[in-house]
């Protein structure tokens, strides 16, 4: 029988610290002078050194994220136990909690660049950290609008709740450092809000100029993990336990819900991976959504002497292949 091959994508961890050889703590002024330096040694029309072009793309790119405040901090935020060349995920949320204006890639070239540096930075609005692109332009003009992602638990969502939400702010200190400035917030979190959703606040985004009014801030909402449930739109998905002999035979079980414990009726012969759903028992909206409870069939340990003679009696006495649809 031939073995299933699973192939599994491996991206490379990119130290821009490194490719730019500079210190974690560097001023703004030390990495632009960095780049400057290793711009001029790599440029591939004048460079003789061994894949001055690579080099260079790589450079181009670590600058682009040291130079930016904005995604320095965020970048930081993945701390320095990866090390360059290693195999590399993103966390799950990673970006969470940094507030966030400017946009894009701001000007440069990102054909250019790694799918590193596109799995962190790549997200057009709406998209990673929230770097959305704004216009600049005369001397009195409206605040920018700054953008954050924020993870809030599900109960907030079905309930409707007030919470303190703590973002970080990247900030350029006098003496060239960057830093994160931390400030909190009240949110009224709305009753059914989905993943992916942004929640307005008016006028907590930038300071205009000349008098005109401050920017919003716009929070994209993202649930954390749930140890019960799973969110598909308005939908939710609970793995319900059951024994075997519930599922052959049939049982009225406990099931929890948003709204409280419910009765279950699970059906003679129900099999592992069978869904029940409870209508209306899903994300509250206009259209609620429904509760689908998946059987999840869990076999008593076989650690005594009485429980492996009932597993040798039905070995014997029940004729039952599991793998006969499989042909063997």
């Amino acid at each position: 029988m031939a073995l299933l091959e699973v192939k599994r994508y491996v991206m490379e961890f990119k130290d821009y610290y490194e490719i730019m050889g500079v210190a974690r703590d560097a001023t703004q002024d030390e990495i632009k002078r960095a780049y400057r330096k290793l711009a001029r040694k790599y440029h591939p029309d004048v460079s003789k050194e061994e894949e001055a072009e690579e080099k260079f793309k790589a450079v181009g790119e670590a600058y682009e994220v040291l130079k930016d405040p904005e995604k320095r901090v965020a970048y930081d935020q993945l701390g320095n136990q990866w090390q360059q060349g290693q195999d590399f995920t993103p966390p799950p949320d990673w970006d969470a909690g940094f507030e966030f204006s400017g946009g894009g890639f701001t000007g440069a070239d990102a054909e250019d660049f790694s799918d590193f540096f596109e799995s962190l930075f790549g997200g057009a609005p709406g998209g990673h950290a929230g770097y959305y692109r704004t216009q600049r332009g005369r001397a009195k003009m409206r605040g920018e609008d700054r953008h954050a992602k924020i993870l809030i638990d599900l109960e907030d969502a079905i309930e409707g709740r007030n919470r303190q939400v703590t973002l970080r702010i990247p900030e350029l200190t006098k003496d060239g450092h960057v830093v994160a400035r931390e400030r909190t917030l009240n949110v009224r979190i709305p009753k059914g809000i989905h993943p992916g959703q942004h929640i307005r606040l008016a006028g907590q985004g930038g300071l205009g100029n000349g008098g005109a009014p401050a920017g919003d801030l716009y929070l994209e909402v993202e649930f954390k993990p749930h140890r019960w449930y799973r969110v598909e739109g308005a939908d939710l998905y609970l793995d319900l336990p059951v024994a075997p002999w519930e599922a052959a035979l049939g049982a009225s079980v406990k099931v929890p819900t948003p709204q409280g414990t419910v009765d279950l009726k699970i059906p003679e012969g129900s099999s592992s991976g069978k869904k029940m759903r409870l209508k209306g028992r899903g994300m509250p909206s206009k259209a609620p959504g429904d509760l689908y409870v998946v059987l999840q069939i869990v076999l008593p340990p076989a650690d005594s002497d009485d429980a492996r003679q009932l597993y040798r009696e039905m070995q014997e006495k029940l004729a039952f292949n599991p793998r006969k649809q499989l042909g063997v």
